[in-house]
Parts: C-alpha cells; sequence; structure tokens
C-alpha cells in the first residue's frame, strides 16, 4: 500500500512540475495563463509564444530525456553488476559527441562555418550527426557482445571506445576555428531547451516508444540480478538477453544524446535513489519508478537551471551534477564500509 501510495504520489508531481517549469522563467507567466493558454482560450499574444513555443516544449523533453537516461542507466547497473554504470559507460555519449564533432568542426575547418549559430537546421544537423555517432558505437557494442561472453570485458572495452572517440574529438578541436569551437562547447554542455517546433514531437514519440518496450525486459532483468550461472540455470539465454537490454539502453541514451546533448549523472544517480525510496530490486516496481523519478529530478534540474533570472543562465550539466555527483559519492562510500 505504501509502495503504491508512493508511487502514486511521485507521479502526480510530474504534471505540477511542468506547470511550474511553464509558469518560471526570465518573463513570468501566471498559472491561470498558463492554463488558458494550454486549453486554448485567449490569452496574451507574447505569453502564449513563450508558452507555447519555448516552455512546453523544454518541459515535455525534460520529461522524456530524464525518464529515458534513467531507465537507461538502471538497465546498465543490472546487466553488468555495477552500481557505477551509467547510460554513457559503453561510449555511446561519447560516440554521439564526436559524430557532433565531426560535423560542427570540420565544417568549420573546410569552409562551411554556417553551423557555429545553430539555427533550426543546425539543430537538426546536430541531431542526424550525433544519432549517426552514437548508433555506429552500438552497433559495434553489440557485434563485440555477440563475441565477448565476459560482461567486465564488454564493458571495458566500451570505455576503451569512449577514450578514443574523446581523444578524435580532442584532435578535431585542436584543428577548429574559436567560433567551431565555442558551437560544440555549447552544445556538449546539455540542454532541454534545444529541441524546439516538430522536433520536440518527434523526440517524445521515439521516447513513447522505447520506454514501454523497455518494460518487456523485466523479466530478464530480474533473473539477471540472480547472476549469470543462475540465470542459465533457470534456461535464460543470457547472451540473448545481454544483448536486448544494451539495444534498449544504448538506443534511449543515443536518442537522448542526440537531442539534448550528453546530459550527465541523471542515469548514474536516480536508479539509487528509486532503491533507496522503495527498498527493492524488484524491476517490475523499479523500472516504472526509474522513469517518473527521473522525469521529475530533470524537471526540478531544469527548473533550477533557470532560477538565476534568465532562461537558460546554468547549464543542465551544472545542476545535474550538483544532484548526481553526491549520490555517486554515497555509493563508493556505502560499497567501502
Amino acid at each position: 500500500m505504501r509502495t503504491s501510495g508512493l508511487i502514486t504520489l511521485l507521479a502526480l508531481c510530474v504534471p505540477l512540475l511542468m506547470l511550474l517549469n511553464i509558469a518560471v522563467g526570465s518573463v513570468y507567466v501566471s498559472l491561470p495563463d498558463v492554463f488558458h493558454i494550454l486549453s486554448g482560450q485567449e490569452a496574451d499574444e507574447v505569453s502564449r509564444q513563450i508558452v507555447l513555443m519555448t516552455r512546453l516544449p523544454q518541459a515535455i523533453t525534460a520529461v522524456c530525456c530524464g525518464a529515458g537516461l534513467a531507465v537507461a542507466g538502471l538497465e546498465m547497473q543490472t546487466v553488468f553488476h555495477n552500481p557505477l554504470a551509467g547510460p554513457s559507460v559503453l561510449g555511446i555519449s561519447s560516440a554521439a559527441s564526436l559524430g557532433v564533432a565531426l560535423l560542427v568542426l570540420l565544417s568549420g575547418s573546410l569552409g562551411f562555418g554556417l553551423l557555429s549559430g545553430f539555427g533550426l537546421l543546425g539543430n537538426t544537423a546536430l541531431t542526424v550527426a550525433a544519432i549517426v555517432g552514437a548508433l555506429a558505437a552500438m552497433g559495434l557494442i553489440v557485434v563485440l557482445s555477440s563475441k565477448l561472453n565476459n560482461p567486465v570485458t564488454l564493458l571495458i572495452v566500451g570505455v576503451l571506445l569512449g577514450y578514443i572517440a574523446s581523444a578524435i574529438t580532442g584532435v578535431l578541436k585542436y584543428f577548429s576555428t574559436e567560433e567551431d569551437v565555442h558551437a560544440y562547447v555549447i552544445w556538449g554542455l546539455g540542454s532541454f531547451s534545444r529541441v524546439t517546433g516538430g522536433q520536440v514531437w518527434v523526440f517524445a514519440s521515439l521516447m513513447a516508444l522505447l520506454l514501454p518496450l523497455s518494460l518487456l525486459l523485466v523479466k530478464p532483468l530480474n533473473i539477471l540480478l540472480m547472476g549469470e550461472s543462475y540465470a542459465r540455470n533457470l534456461g535464460l539465454d543470457v547472451d540473448r538477453a545481454r544483448m536486448l537490454v544494451i539495444c534498449s539502453s544504448g538506443a534511449m541514451t543515443a536518442i537522448c544524446t542526440a537531442y539534448c546533448g550528453p546530459v550527465m549523472f541523471l542515469g548514474l544517480a536516480v536508479p539509487h535513489i528509486c532503491r533507496a525510496l522503495f527498498h527493492t530490486a524488484d524491476h517490475r516496481l523499479l523500472l516504472p519508478a526509474t522513469a517518473v523519478c527521473g522525469a521529475l529530478l530533470a524537471l526540478v534540474c531544469n527548473l533550477l537551471a533557470r532560477l538565476p533570472g534568465c532562461e537558460g543562465a546554468l547549464p543542465v550539466n551544472s545542476v545535474t551534477a550538483l544532484v548526481g555527483a553526491p549520490v555517486a559519492l554515497r555509493v563508493i562510500l556505502k560499497k567501502k564500509r
């Protein structure tokens, strides 16, 4: 009873925080005006543009990104039996960053510095480049997972792939113009405000498809918790289950990184917060609870990033690190004890 009440309360907090995200910013929009605009009633045109074109897409993006990264982190921690594993552990985020670096930094070096200021066309190109880079890395990981039966070895290979992608990105930055390096750094800070117009509905549709599909992996994830030997004795095809979990986590990480940039710590911290709240390792409860808590934490971080009085005043990664890093430190100290 306590568990169902708690998850219901958390789910009800999501629309409330979305309303706060829509109302609070450099220009305050009262809650009655927000309700009028969202319900299609007459309202001030400036407020309507702010709500519908900027803040509503930003809130939807935060919900989708937070839920996706949190679920991806939970899947990675389970399949690798590593409490410090996160969505970026296999180098997929680094590969997405490399795809953006190749587009932004090489475009400037070759004389096509049109992407330095981004804009709608630039944002679309950045999204496509990040997806291509992330999917290329995920494809390589899937091929390697069929050849490497040891999850620890696969984890090490993923980390090394991330280092290689970061090294290539560093070389590209060294030979690029100052404007292009600045544009790439801005993208790397992470933002929920980059997804605008029709892009937000594409992003939301993709996550609305991937998140329910992850629920199909609840049974394999619960069995994998007991260890690979026990899982094989129960008849689970461990290699196939691991590959499916990696594909699920990798796809969500790739899509979130492509649309929002490399948002850090959400996927690492939220699963631990949910385990502490619900006192369970059962993925039948933990997976939906993690999605809800991820959406909540992303909305809180997005709200804190705008509190200084200027919308987007703080990079999202600065706020998520302040929340996620203490959780990671607590996990390390708890394991040491």
